[in-house]
């Protein structure tokens, strides 16, 4: 079956074609995504006209591109810039007068459940009880478990891209900002350590999104060209070197290290400042970088619910 997954996130909107069927990976088939920051779009808690006019345009040509590659499901979804819009619903119900997709809200806890699932499906039940972390636009994402539900998930407001727009005032940041957004930061996460830690220690510990993937990329981590099987590893050592490091760099300095696009630069500071206090606060010596996310969750969940024959 060929599948289209339309993500609706708070830097990028990304509409992912795959082939997928039942006892299968996903296989990539097409990728067509646009850096639209709609998070940057929110005026008070609003999404403006310029954001919701970007959306529709956006998934209008979506749907063309998904009836080219033929695509005989599509499912759509919208994370936290939606979610948090006071206008959200109507600014969806908009884009489904106007395109027929219907784009399904995700609520905070059900984007890490989903994420976690990708990963225990990628590394398998041998990888024990895992520690999911996923460091998006406008959220931070915890999620625990032994199975493929996890028993401990968290939805927190530490998005690199959030925290980058509340706590920085200039680029490279001024310190007593980066002070005050790790102390902020540190608290935030603090408050859930006991959650995982009550229920168990885990086996492994895992990371997704761009911000990790770019942060081990910049620490020394195999490039993406070299393809998602190579085993990647984000030592905390690295990462509390570069976090030093990065919020002394400017946007442009940082997009000259490897990996880093010149759009996510400006908020790579932040990001490492979350990640680097997640991984301290859940005593984490190291994290492996998985290649799957809440994308590829929400493909196997939507596999899961089909009749095996589909």
């Amino acid at each position: 079956m060929r599948l289209g997954v339309l993500d609706v996130g708070s830097n990028t909107v990304h509409l992912l074609v795959v082939d997928a069927h039942h006892g299968a990976a996903p296989l990539p088939a097409f990728s067509h995504k646009d850096e639209m920051r709609l998070a940057a779009h929110l005026e008070g808690d609003r999404l403006s006209a310029e954001g919701a006019a970007l959306l529709e345009s956006f998934v209008a040509d979506a749907m063309r591109i998904a009836e080219d590659k033929g695509v005989e499901r599509l499912i759509g979804f919208a994370t936290s810039a939606v979610r948090e819009a006071a206008n959200g619903e109507d600014v969806l119900a908009k884009v489904r007068a106007e395109s027929g997709v219907d784009l399904q809200v995700l609520p905070g806890e059900e984007e890490a459940r989903l994420t976690f699932l990708a990963a225990r499906r990628w590394f398998g039940w041998s990888a024990g009880r895992l520690l999911l972390l996923d460091i998006g636009g406008g959220s931070l994402e915890i999620a625990a478990g032994a199975d493929e539900d996890p028993d401990f998930s968290a939805s927190l407001p530490l998005g690199a891209g959030r925290v980058t727009r509340d706590w920085f005032s200039a680029d490279p940041p001024p310190p007593e900002e980066v002070r005050a957004l790790r102390k902020y930061v540190r608290a935030a996460i603090g408050r859930e350590v006991s959650g995982v830690t009550r229920r168990g220690t885990p086996d492994h510990a895992v990371a997704t999104s761009k911000t990790f993937k770019q942060l081990a990329r910049i620490a020394g981590a195999a490039p993406t060209g070299q393809g998602p099987l190579v085993q990647r590893v984000l030592s905390h050592a690295d990462l509390t070197e570069w976090a030093e490091r990065l919020a002394g760099m400017t946007a442009a300095e940082r997009a000259e290290l490897p990996g880093v696009s010149p759009g996510r630069a400006p908020q790579l500071v932040a990001g490492a400042i979350v990640a680097d206090a997640a991984m301290d606060l859940f005593e984490l010596p190291e994290v492996m970088i998985c290649p799957w996310a809440l994308r590829e969750g929400v493909i196997l969940r939507h596999l899961d619910a089909l009749p095996a024959w589909t």
